[in-house]
């Protein structure tokens, strides 16, 4: 089980609330709209990456969900359940999975597994306003590995989630948090008696790292470019 050095159980701190602190609740609401017109805006410049291998390998996708709540800009995660023999058992990450023969396409597979993972149906009124480079999940499995399709959406309405027996919680995660360096940690991954250092966010108790990690850096790194405080580390 990774090991995160200083794990903060307080409630964590925002990146914009400092500069809007003293603003009316409108102003602030205002600055996450903006930023979400802003991530808009730079995935529809966006050109993701795909692996050359692709058609050889499996497939999966996953739906990076963004809604303004309460004057700031969220990202919808989950927490898995503790499954035996499930590689992910217990990892906060986005609703999503394996692509199934019915499957038309990757954000069919997003659509579908968000459905049946969180009870949400996304339907033409959430907005797939771009997608983010495929990541290999499994490089030491298989031939050729799986391919993992990130789709980001736009949600604008009030929804009621309803969990399926593959998920432990449904959270929503500051994205001002997620942008704000100080908020980055160090944890040690223990791989097959190695030990290896990667970057981490522990909001409250939920840990946030590897897959999920390197899809929201390559978000963030979208929203503001490079920042030398989240060093790319990202593989696969």
């Amino acid at each position: 089980m990774p090991l995160c050095k200083n794990q903060r159980d307080s409630r964590p701190r925002g990146w914009l609330n400092p500069r809007v602190a003293n603003k009316p609740h409108g102003e602030s609401f205002y600055v996450s709209v903006s930023l979400l017109q802003l991530i808009e805006t730079r995935l529809g410049e966006h050109s993701p990456g795909r692996k050359l291998l692709r058609p050889l390998m499996k497939r999966s996708a996953v739906a990076m969900i963004l809604q303004v709540r309460d004057g700031e800009l969220h990202i919808l995660m989950i927490k898995r359940a503790e499954r035996e023999g499930d590689p992910w058992s217990g990892h906060m990450a986005f609703p999503g999975g394996r692509m199934d023969k019915t499957d038309a396409n990757g954000y069919a597979v997003a659509v579908r597994e968000t459905s049946e993972e969180v009870g949400l149906a996304l339907g033409p009124q959430d907005k797939c306003i771009g997608r983010l480079s495929e990541i290999n999940a499994r490089p030491h499995k298989g031939a050729f590995g799986m391919a993992v399709s990130p789709f980001v959406f736009r949600l604008e309405r009030q929804v009621e989630f309803v969990a399926n027996y593959e998920v432990a919680e449904v959270v929503w995660i500051p994205l001002e948090y997620l942008l704000d360096p100080d908020n980055r940690e160090e944890m040690v991954w223990n791989y097959k008696g190695v030990e290896i250092p990667m970057p981490c966010y522990m909001y409250g108790k939920r840990r946030i790292w590897g897959l999920s990690l390197m899809m929201l850096d390559e978000l963030m790194d979208l929203v503001e470019g490079k920042n030398p405080k989240r060093a790319d580390w990202r593989r696969g």
